[in-house]
């Protein structure tokens, strides 16, 4: 896919751009960066994840409570009530638009616009899944990005359940001092929560490249809030705290225990989309009975 938009950048007749990807888009923004440094402007990253176990939404009630109803929606309507829900946060459904509430205004046009493309496949929804599974940045392609002279904004969600904060925190550290962080309060949707200082942070971006501004000029400007609300952090926190060897093998163990019990979620979830998928055929396959005609 990141070859895909290289060769529309090619098709277009132009020599660079700036990019700027969303989510799953985000990741091929990274790698379309590291394949080919030389043509962009500048690299701006919207609820990004590292994939792999980072693709792992937060594990709690909620979330568990919603992969299920999403593996149960069969409706535009059901899948729509699932999707405002990873899509936004509570706060921004619940405003008043006019006479009803901006929830019902975007179930709408949800059901809307699932019902005119029909609901995602199962080839469809399996191969996003693996595309995000699989995808991994390397330290040498992060060296790649950080090396190539643009600068580069990663903007975050505060309330992201789909997409988690810490590891877009976690990316932007490892492109310092190229990369800023911005964190609007809003979800995994948080450019439709609140466009006015996501495209603030993508002007800020446009404007320092074109003005060449050094990238740790960029990366070293203090901390502060806009007005609007969004955290401006260009340099994420880390805390180093020095331990001694039988706290370093805890917390090793602790974090493989975080990871096998992503696995095994990850394994259940494989095996309950297997499971729909044998009951949808043996639902097609199964014989209909015929009345007999007498004659």
């Amino acid at each position: 896919m990141a070859t895909d938009a290289l060769a529309l950048i090619d098709h277009l007749g132009w020599k660079k751009a700036h990019v700027f990807g969303h989510s799953m888009g985000a990741m091929i923004a990274c790698k379309l960066a590291a394949m080919a440094p030389h043509r962009l402007c500048s690299l701006a990253l919207l609820n990004v994840t590292g994939g792999g176990f980072q693709c792992f939404p937060k594990v709690d009630a909620q979330m568990l409570s919603l992969a299920f109803r999403f593996l149960r929606a069969k409706t535009p309507e059901e899948r729509a009530l699932v999707d405002l829900e990873t899509h936004y946060t509570k706060e921004y459904l619940e405003e008043t638009v006019g006479s009803c509430t901006r929830r019902m205004v975007l179930y709408q046009e949800y059901v809307k616009g699932i019902s005119s493309t029909g609901m995602q496949s199962n080839c469809g929804f399996e191969g996003q899944v693996n595309a995000c599974w699989t995808h991994k940045m390397t330290t040498k392609e992060l060296d790649t990005i950080r090396s190539a002279g643009f600068l580069v904004s990663v903007i975050h969600g505060r309330y992201d359940i789909i997409a988690q904060l810490c590891h877009a925190k976690r990316l932007a550290e490892r492109l310092l001092p190229v990369a800023r962080m911005v964190v609007p309060h809003g979800a995994h949707l948080v450019s439709h929560e609140r466009p006015d200082e996501v495209n603030n942070a993508l002007m800020d971006l446009i404007k320092a490249t074109k003005s060449e501004i050094k990238p740790e000029e960029w990366s070293a400007q203090p901390e502060n809030t806009s007005e609007t609300g969004a955290l401006i952090s260009a340099r994420p926190i880390t805390v180093m705290v020095r331990t001694d060897a039988g706290v370093d093998a805890t917390a090793a163990v602790y974090n493989l225990l975080g990871k096998l019990q992503l696995s095994f979620l990850y394994l259940i979830g494989m095996i309950l989309m297997g499971f729909e998928l044998m009951r949808n055929i043996v639902r097609v396959m199964k014989p209909v009975r015929v009345a007999a005609i007498e004659s």
